[in-house]
């Protein structure tokens, strides 16, 4: 068992979820995205965010303007869509199901006799 590659694979399968729930908050550019995920220990660059947050923006979860920047180029600043809140709202429910449930299993393999499922 590669315990890397099932950590890889966890996080890219949350990596879409994190990014609705940063742009919650408000409007961010694509620095500012990752600088907050680096801040939640998220490790990710900009080869992996971009296409992303291209993907997300063409699915209709996200749209972006552009602002003018006081220290460079402007910067396009992405925020959620009506649907990208929809969307957020349903991979809300799914973590906290699945959160509920990875706990639940958890808490009772560590009991003395857990109950054995019967075979099929």
């Amino acid at each position: 068992m590669n315990i890397d590659n099932i950590k890889s694979q966890m996080r890219k399968g949350m990596l879409e979820f994190c990014i609705l729930l940063v742009l919650k908050r408000g409007p961010a550019y694509s620095s500012q995205l990752i600088q907050c995920l680096k801040d939640a220990r998220l490790i990710v660059v900009e080869g992996t965010l971009y296409p992303l947050l291209t993907r997300l923006k063409n699915d209709g979860l996200l749209s972006y303007t552009w602002q003018e920047s006081t220290s460079g180029p402007p910067r396009k600043y992405y925020s959620l869509t009506d649907e990208g809140h929809n969307a957020l709202a349903a991979l809300s429910d799914a973590w906290h199901s699945m959160a509920s449930t990875v706990s639940h299993l958890a808490s009772r393999s560590d009991e003395a006799n857990p109950t054995v499922l019967p075979e099929n």
